[in-house]
C-alpha cells in the first residue's frame, strides 16, 4: 500500500474499531468475535507504528497504553462531583421520600417520578470532551479537585474517545461524562491468581484492584487489567429528566446500565430494589445497591445541596456482607462422621439482612492460619443463605485479654477420647457410640440424597432417640404406630404419616444406598462411581482395596475408608439389619439419557440461584458428567456461584480450569 492507501485504511480501521466498540459495550450485541477484534487493533497498531506521522491521541490503539508517566496533575472539577447519602433498609428509603415531600410538595414528587440506576462497585470519574474528542479524565478525588489519569482511561474498552458523530446530540462544545470504572468479577478473580503465582498480594475485591489500575503510572499495566466503565451522568447538553441524560449519553456511545428504569412512585422503587438483589449474584460485576434520583432535572435542581449530598438523590443500599463485631468465644460441634468442628460464638451483628450469631471456622488448622484469638475484634463474612465465615482478625484492636484456642482432649458430647489421626486436618471422637455422631447419622440416612425419608427431622429424631426406640437408622424400620402414639405431641395422624414415609421408602436405588451409609469420604458422586463399577450390593461387599483404588476420581484415603468400612463387623450387621427389615436395594441403572457432557469433570462452589446443588449434580449426571467435591488438573470446569469458595477458585486458576457461571452452565446443559 502506498501512503494514501495506508492512511485510508487507518481510518477505515479506526471507524470500524470503535463501531464493534459500540456495538459491544453499549448495545450489548457484539457484531464480531472478540479475536476478530484483537486482529484489527493488531493490525492498526502495527500500521500507526510503520506510519508514525498519521498518529492520532485519540486512535482506540491508545487503548493498549502509551508511555509511563512521571506523576499525575490535579484539575478542578467545573461542577462538584457530589457524593450520597445512603439508605440501607426500605424505612430509611420512606423516610428520605418524607423529606423531598416536606420540602417540594407531594404534588412536584410524584409528577417527577423517579429513576433507578444500578450502583456499581467502582471508582467514579470524569471525562470531559471538547470538539468531540476526549480532552483529559479524572478521579473524583476530594469532590472538587480530581487526579488526571486520562492515559489509563483511555486504555479502558468501553470508554470512547470521539463522541459518535452518528448521534442526533453530538456537539463540538465541552461535553462531560460522568462514570464508574470498574473491574469484572473474573478478571479480578484471574489478576489474583497470577499475582498469586507471582508471590505477590492479592486484592481484597473488585473495586480495589480497579482503583489500584488506575493508579498506575504506567498506563501499559492498566490496559492488561481488562477494566470497564458505567455513564453515570452528564453535564453540557440539558434535559428534562434524569431518563433522557441517559440516553443521550448512550447514544453519544457510551454504556449505561440495562437494568436502569423510571419507577412512578416509591414502592415501585422497593419492588425493583429487590429485584435487583435477587440478580445481583449472576452478574459479572459487583453492585451494592441502587442510586435512586428524582427523575426531574427541574426538580433536583430545586431541592439543592446538603453538605457534600444533593437531596434528590440517594444510594438505596443492601444490608452489608462484610461487618465487624467481637468473637466472645470458641465452641466444638461434633459431626456425624465424629469431626469436631470448632464454630465461632459471635457477639449478634446484622450481614446480609439478618443476626448473625454463629460463624463456621471450619478446623484448627484454618484457625492457626488466619491467627484469630478469642476475644479478637473479627470481619465476618455472610452472603445469601451462605453459612457466615469468620475472614480474619482485626489485630490492631487486640487489648492484650485475647486467648489462644485449644481443641478439648475429650468429646463435649460423651466425653470420649478426641484423637487426630497423623496427617489428617480433622479431630475427631473416637467413642463409635457418641449420641451426636448416631443422631446425626440418622439424618443422613433419611435426607433427600439418600432414603429421602419425609418427616423425620431432627426433633423427631432426638424424641425417638431420647425414648429409646431408635440407636441407628436401622432401628427406624421396626416403628409402629403404636411405638409413636403414647409420645408427647405424637398424635395417631402424625405417627401414622411418620411409619408410612418410613416404610415407602424401602426401594432404593444402589448408588443412593451406598450414600446413605454415611461412609466417611463418600459423597454421591463416589457413590454413583461405585455403583457403576459393581452394578450390585453384593459385589461391593466383596471389594477389595486394589479394585476400589483403580476406579477414576477415588484415590487412596478414600478406597482405603470404603474397604475399612465394609470389612467392619458392625457395618456389615447394619447392613444385614436394613436388608431383614425389608429394604430392597436395586442393580445400578445408569442414569445417563445423554452423552452431551461425555465425561466432563464439573465442581461446584457457591450458591446456585435456580437450583440446588444436589439438582445441578443430577443433571450433569444424567448427561454424561462427573462431579467432585475438590478442583483438581482433572477438573473440566468449575461452576461459580454467589461468594464462592476461595479455595476452589485458587485451585481453578493453578489448573488453569474453566471458570464459568450458572448462567453458562444452563446454556450447556440446554
Amino acid at each position: 500500500m502506498n501512503k494514501n492507501e495506508v492512511k485510508l485504511r487507518i481510518g477505515k480501521l479506526r471507524q470500524v474499531i470503535d463501531d464493534f466498540r459500540y456495538r459491544y459495550h453499549v448495545l450489548d450485541d457484539p457484531s464480531v468475535k472478540d479475536s476478530d477484534y484483537d486482529s484489527l487493533m493488531r493490525e492498526l497498531v502495527k500500521l500507526e507504528k510503520e506510519y508514525p506521522e498519521l498518529a492520532d491521541s485519540n486512535s482506540p490503539s491508545q487503548k493498549v497504553g502509551g508511555a509511563p508517566l512521571k506523576k499525575f496533575e490535579n484539575v478542578a472539577h467545573q461542577t462538584p462531583m457530589l457524593s450520597l447519602n445512603d439508605a440501607f433498609d426500605e424505612k430509611e428509603l420512606k423516610d428520605w421520600y418524607e423529606r423531598l415531600v416536606r420540602l417540594a410538595g407531594e404534588r412536584a414528587v410524584k409528577e417527577s417520578g423517579f429513576y433507578g440506576e444500578i450502583k456499581m462497585d467502582g471508582l467514579a470519574v470524569s471525562l470531559v470532551y471538547e470538539n468531540g474528542a476526549l480532552k483529559y479524565g479524572a478521579t473524583r478525588g476530594n469532590g472538587y479537585v480530581g487526579e488526571v489519569i486520562t492515559e489509563n482511561l483511555k486504555t479502558v474498552r468501553a470508554i470512547p474517545l470521539k463522541l459518535r458523530k452518528e448521534s442526533k446530540h453530538y456537539t463540538n462544545n465541552r461535553v462531560e461524562i460522568r462514570g464508574e470504572v470498574f473491574m469484572p468479577i473474573a478478571s479480578w478473580q484471574m489478576l489474583n491468581r497470577q499475582a498469586q503465582k507471582e508471590g505477590k498480594p492479592a486484592f481484597a475485591n473488585p473495586r480495589n484492584a480497579a482503583a489500584g489500575s488506575l493508579r498506575q503510572l504506567d498506563p501499559k499495566i492498566a490496559a492488561r487489567r481488562n477494566l470497564d466503565f458505567m455513564a453515570y451522568g452528564l453535564v453540557g447538553i440539558e434535559t428534562a429528566t434524569h431518563e433522557k441524560k441517559h440516553l443521550i449519553a448512550q447514544d453519544l456511545g457510551f454504556p449505561t446500565g440495562k437494568y436502569n428504569q423510571f419507577c412512578a412512585d416509591i414502592d415501585c422503587v422497593v419492588k425493583t430494589w429487590h429485584e435487583w438483589e435477587k440478580l445481583r449474584p449472576k452478574l459479572p460485576y459487583q453492585i451494592d445497591g441502587m442510586v435512586v434520583n428524582v427523575n426531574s432535572e427541574k426538580l433536583f435542581e430545586k431541592l439543592g445541596v446538603v453538605g457534600k449530598s444533593p437531596r434528590g438523590a440517594v444510594a438505596f443500599k443492601w444490608p452489608a456482607e462484610e461487618v465487624t463485631t467481637i468473637l466472645e468465644d470458641i465452641k466444638v460441634q461434633v459431626g456425624r462422621t465424629g469431626n469436631l468442628t470448632p464454630v465461632a460464638v459471635l457477639k449478634p451483628v446484622v450481614v446480609a439482612g439478618s443476626t448473625v450469631s454463629r460463624a463456621t471456622l471450619h478446623n484448627m488448622d484454618e484457625i492457626e492460619r488466619k491467627g484469630v484469638l478469642i476475644g479478637d475484634t473479627v470481619v465476618i463474612r455472610k452472603a445469601g443463605d451462605v453459612i457466615p465465615e469468620v475472614v480474619k482478625p482485626i489485630k490492631d484492636l487486640r487489648t492484650g485479654k485475647e486467648k489462644k484456642f485449644i481443641m478439648p482432649k475429650s468429646c463435649p458430647v460423651c466425653g470420649g477420647e478426641v484423637v487426630r489421626a497423623e496427617g489428617e486436618v480433622a479431630y475427631k471422637c473416637a467413642n463409635q457410640n457418641c449420641y451426636i455422631v448416631q443422631r446425626r447419622q440418622i439424618s443422613h440416612f433419611v435426607s433427600k440424597p439418600a432414603f429421602d425419608m419425609e418427616g423425620l427431622g431432627p426433633k423427631i429424631i432426638d424424641k425417638l432417640m431420647s425414648e429409646g426406640l431408635v440407636k441407628d437408622a436401622a432401628d427406624l424400620l421396626e416403628l409402629k404406630t403404636g411405638d409413636l402414639e403414647p409420645l408427647e405431641r405424637f398424635a395417631e395422624k402424625s405417627s401414622q404419616n411418620i411409619v408410612d414415609s418410613i416404610q415407602s421408602r424401602k426401594e432404593i436405588s444402589l448408588e443412593r444406598f451406598i450414600y446413605a451409609l454415611g461412609i466417611p469420604l463418600v459423597g454421591i458422586q463416589t457413590a454413583i462411581d461405585l455403583a457403576k463399577k459393581f452394578g450390585s450390593l453384593d459385589n461391593i461387599l466383596n471389594s477389595q482395596f486394589s479394585i476400589l483404588n483403580s476406579i477414576y476420581g477415588i484415590g487412596d484415603k478414600v478406597a482405603e475408608a470404603i474397604a475399612n468400612y465394609f470389612s467392619d463387623p458392625k457395618s456389615r450387621d447394619f447392613i444385614n439389619r436394613l436388608i431383614s427389615g425389608g429394604v430392597k436395594v436395586l442393580p445400578y441403572h445408569s442414569p445417563v439419557v445423554s452423552n452431551k457432557l461425555d465425561g466432563k469433570l464439573f465442581v461446584v462452589t457457591g450458591e446456585l440461584e435456580s437450583l440446588t446443588r444436589d439438582d445441578a449434580h443430577k443433571r450433569i449426571v444424567e448427561l454424561g458428567g462427573k462431579t467432585s467435591s475438590s478442583v483438581t488438573s482433572k477438573t473440566d470446569y468449575l461452576i461459580v456461584g454467589a461468594d464462592p469458595g476461595e479455595n476452589k477458585t485458587q485451585a481453578a486458576g493453578k489448573y488453569q480450569t474453566k471458570q464459568i457461571s450458572e448462567e453458562e452452565f444452563l446454556g450447556l446443559i440446554k
